[in-house]
Parts: C-alpha cells; structure tokens; sequence
C-alpha cells in the first residue's frame, strides 16, 4: 500500500500518526531525499527513510512530535564534525550508531480532528453540524438512544439537540464513557429537570453544560450554534478537554548493552531474550556482539 493511502487509512479510524519525509540526504546514507514513512504510537514505521541506525533518532522524534502536535525538522548526524548545510529551526541529533553521511527528515503528525457527535434532527442540530465542519471538527449525527459508552470511547463532545426525546440515556452514556463535553440544548429550567431525573453526583452534574455554549446572547439556530462551538473550542484550547483517538499501544525506551545508546522500542528492534530477561539493541550488530560476548563468557 502507498504512503499516501495509507495515510487515508489511519485519518479515516482517527489513529494517530507521524508523516516523515527525507528532505535532504548526505552520502553514505540508504536514504535519500524524496524517502517516505508512516511511524505509528507503538514505534511500527512503514516506508522508508533509512537504516536501522536512524530509525531509532526517527522514531525518538516522532514520538516526540505526536506528545507535542508539532513538526520537526530532524538532522541526524553521525558523532563527529560533519559540514552539513545549516537549518535554522531543525532539531539535531548526533547518532553515534551511524557510520558516516547526514540525514534530514521533516516530521509531520496527524492528530484527529475533535469528534463532535450532535444527537437531534432540528435546526440547531443542523447548524451545528455545518459550524463544527467549517472550523475543521469531525461530526457524527445520532439519535439520542443510539449510542453507548463503549461507542462514545473517542468522542470529544456530545451534544444533544432534539429537544425532547430520550435525553437522559445519551447524557448516561456520555458520561460513562468519560465524554469532557457534554451539552444539552435546553432552558434552565427543563435541563435542570432533566439532569434531577438521572440522579447524578455533583461532580458528575457540573459535566454537564446546560444551557450550553458561551453567552453570547444568542437568539437563531446559527447564533446558538456559533456559540457551542466556541464553547467547546474554549475547552480544548484554555481548558485542557482531551482529544481523544484510538487506543494503541506506544513505545518505550531501553538501554543498548553493547553501545551504551537509548533505544526507542518498536516492533522491528533488535531482541534477545537470555533467561527470561528481554535485551533491546540499536541494531543486529550490537545483537551479534552481545551474543557473543554471551556465549564465550
């Protein structure tokens, strides 16, 4: 499968990624610029973008950049002084696994847009879906009876919109699931009834926002609609609401016994276990050394 579809794959499941791509390439090196891969949360790169050796600089940093939603410009350099055309902003790296030549590689993540699911078919609920996809939100349209916990697993915001109907099952499971958003378009005083009927804790009552959205004195389907939007955008940028995306597993570090340097785990690391206790390598030669140092010991 291309890079490319690939991609496409991952943004439809909302799985998070690393785009790199090799922007600049000094012999001797197996990579070369124009060189693609896809690196996942669990350490996994598909594609290419050179040998094992700046694999582990690579997935280091790519890491790195899903944690913080920002690019990188990689430069991963072997030890040594090495005359290699400066880039202002590039994060530098000196990888002394590496036998010679210079990469650069520019890392881009791909984090899923916030879901927002919009229970209702009523005007505002239209609005809603219109205003959350021109601000870059992924929408999702259910009946207020349709989901539970386990299918609000990776929603950011729940908000229902019907007007009526069954409500309180929706604000249930949104709950449940840990939903961070969770509003109901009503008055005061029939959202107040509302959440009386579920019995809810205190805690669990201030989750949920009703009237929802910033008072901005809103009065048309669009206006409300305008002003959940920002409400939940307020969450995410000032207040901390998590976006959440499919679960995975991620890597981990461990240390080189033969050269001494920290290893990002992936699928394709160098191991060997010896008595139970699993030994991770930069690469199969300090695996071979290890080995034998093992075995004449």
């Amino acid at each position: 499968m291309k890079i490319t579809e690939r991609a496409q794959q991952l943004a439809r499941t909302r799985t998070p990624f690393v785009h790199a791509t090799v922007v600049r390439a000094q012999q001797p090196t197996s990579a070369h610029a124009g060189d693609e891969a896809i690196l996942l949360q669990d350490g996994t790169i598909e594609g290419f973008v050179g040998g094992q050796c700046a694999q582990n600089s690579v997935r280091k940093a790519a890491l790195g950049a899903l944690q913080s939603n920002e690019s990188v410009l990689l430069r991963v350099l072997p030890d040594g002084d090495l005359q290699f055309p400066e880039a202002p902003g590039a994060t530098v790296v000196v990888n002394p696994c590496l036998s010679g030549g210079a990469l650069e590689i520019f890392l881009e993540p791909q984090i899923p847009a916030p879901l927002v699911r919009i229970s209702g078919v009523t005007p505002i609920a239209d609005a809603l879906a219109d205003v959350c996809e021109l601000v870059g939100f992924e929408v999702q349209r259910s009946a207020a009876d349709a989901d539970s916990p386990e299918s609000l697993a990776d929603t950011t915001a729940v908000v229902i919109a019907s007007h009526g109907g069954p409500e309180a099952g929706l604000i249930r499971a949104a709950l449940d699931a840990g939903v961070g958003y969770v509003g109901l378009v009503a008055s005061k005083v029939r959202g107040a009834s509302i959440l009386d009927e579920l019995g809810l804790t205190d805690a669990e009552r201030a989750r949920v926002r009703t009237p929802v959205g910033l008072p901005i004195g809103a009065k048309t389907s669009a206006e409300i609609a305008v002003s959940i939007v920002a409400e939940v955008i307020q969450a995410i940028r000032k207040g901390g609401l998590a976006v959440p995306a499919r679960p995975a597993s991620v890597a981990f570090e461990a240390l080189d016994p033969v050269c001494g340097m920290t290893v990002t785990v992936g699928p394709d690391t160098p191991r060997l276990t010896i008595d139970g206790v699993d030994h991770w390598f930069c690469t199969s030669g300090c695996r071979t050394s290890f080995v034998e140092a093992h075995q004449g010991s």
